[in-house]
């Protein structure tokens, strides 16, 4: 049996975290240009995790969004339009250390804070009176808790998005510059995403960009190969970057996500 919080537990050392996480504080009132919603979810005694909700339609999907790194859930104020536009509710979640979010990141907590926070967004939505299908995607360093979230909640989910996401963790910890601490360990698991998509076997997207120079596209095209789903989906856009996919590409971006999300 495979044991995913050694993985984590390997990566939580100073070389590693100051490189991969850079959270920001920030806190924002509800507001209703967008509506937004701010909620609060306990992951841990004395740690709460700052959440926003951007409500569309009643019947709509519900999507559970892990963000970006140097990302806030407050930054999507900027970008939840386009999902309500659509009929799709947005359900933003923040780490430890980030907006308005007690503590400090680490690789173990941001595994598992997502199964609470799963279980939060679930129990948000129904006591709310939305019934949409639900949905869970993430964003660069997102794609670790919810390809997490996924891999572990398959009967409750209707779909996995994966955007600008990493597969093979001794890529990853080259990019980092850390290759050489794990040099004992020939497969090092990190946070597991390439063996966990395996075992995902509801609907998958895949969006990446194809002149991503933070994480390459090669690793998007993995995560495709080696997903475990029947109906996969991918969208790689031509000429885009990391953080440039909606400008680059907004249309077929958002084009592939209501259909997918409404299929």
């Amino acid at each position: 049996m495979i044991d995913f919080e050694e993985g984590t537990r390997q990566m939580d050392i100073p070389e590693i975290l100051y490189r991969l996480f850079y959270p920001r504080r920030e806190f924002v009132g509800d507001s209703e240009s967008p509506r937004a919603i701010n909620h609060f979810v306990v992951v841990d005694e004395g740690i709460k995790i700052g959440c926003r909700f951007y409500p569309s339609h009643e019947k709509g999907p519900n999507i559970l969004y892990f963000h970006g790194n140097g990302e806030t859930a407050f930054d999507y104020d900027y970008v939840a339009p386009l999902y309500q536009k659509r009929g799709i509710n947005l359900f933003v979640a923040d780490y430890r250390g980030y907006g308005a979010s007690d503590g400090l990141p680490s690789c173990t907590h941001i595994i598992k804070d997502s199964h609470p926070i799963f279980k939060g967004f679930k129990a948000f939505v129904i006591e709310n009176g939305y019934s949409g299908r639900l949905f869970v995607m993430g964003r660069s360093l997102g794609s670790a808790p919810a390809i997490e979230v996924a891999y572990h909640n398959q009967k409750d989910l209707t779909g996995l998005i994966i955007e600008s996401g990493f597969a093979i963790a001794k890529n990853q910890l080259s990019r980092l510059g850390v290759r050489h601490l794990f040099q004992h360990i020939e497969n090092p698991l990190g946070f597991g995403n390439d063996i966990k998509i395996k075992e995902i076997t509801i609907p998958t997207l895949i969006i990446h960009g194809e002149d991503d120079y933070i994480i390459p596209v090669s690793e998007g095209r993995a995560l495709y190969g080696l997903s475990g789903a029947s109906q996969k989906y991918s969208l790689f856009i031509p000429d885009a970057g990391h953080n440039d996919l909606m400008v680059l590409g907004m249309h077929e971006y958002m084009k592939a996500i209501e259909e997918f999300t409404k299929r």
